[in-house]
């Protein structure tokens, strides 16, 4: 009836797709039903797997998650870290990112938050394999542009 598989396969890949689940929160309603359902995969072994492998975080937090389907029926899923806007919203404190970016600036964050932000990142593999923790950081950084949030170093501010 199709379900999760550990890596490790024979059948032929027929889907691949993303989708942005709460952890802990996976459910056969949309959009986790809606998009595993239009490939006759079995959701509620979706669901469980999901939810135990999301436990460790915080109910709710948004979490990206690679599916793959197979012939078979049968799927494999990555759980990746949540989006680098989600972190920065989180730690300046915002509901939602500048309506204007670069004119209108709705927060600050200093340069040891992003750093703090790049490490959780780095625990994502598709990203630490391609970028130093440095060159996270920068990213993190030009990023907090585009949501009006200003980067800051404590230790060259004056009070």
């Amino acid at each position: 009836l199709g379900g999760w598989r550990p890596h490790g396969r024979m059948s032929k890949l027929t889907a691949s797709f993303r989708l942005t689940v709460g952890a802990g929160k996976a459910s056969p309603q949309p959009p986790v039903g809606s998009a595993l359902g239009q490939r006759g995969l079995n959701l509620m072994n979706f669901c469980k797997a999901f939810n135990d492998q999301t436990a460790q975080y915080i109910v709710g937090t948004p979490m990206q998650v690679q599916v793959r389907a197979f012939s078979d029926r049968t799927f494999e899923f990555d759980v990746k870290t949540p989006r680098t806007s989600y972190f920065l919203k989180k730690a300046a404190g915002l509901d939602k990112g500048s309506a204007t970016p670069g004119r209108l600036t709705v927060g600050r964050l200093s340069v040891k938050e992003i750093y703090e932000i790049a490490k959780i990142k780095q625990t994502d593999a598709q990203i630490a394999r391609s970028m130093s923790l440095e060159g996270i950081c920068r990213s993190i950084a030009a990023q907090c542009k585009s949501v009006g949030i200003v980067v800051y170093d404590p230790r060259t501010e004056s009070s």
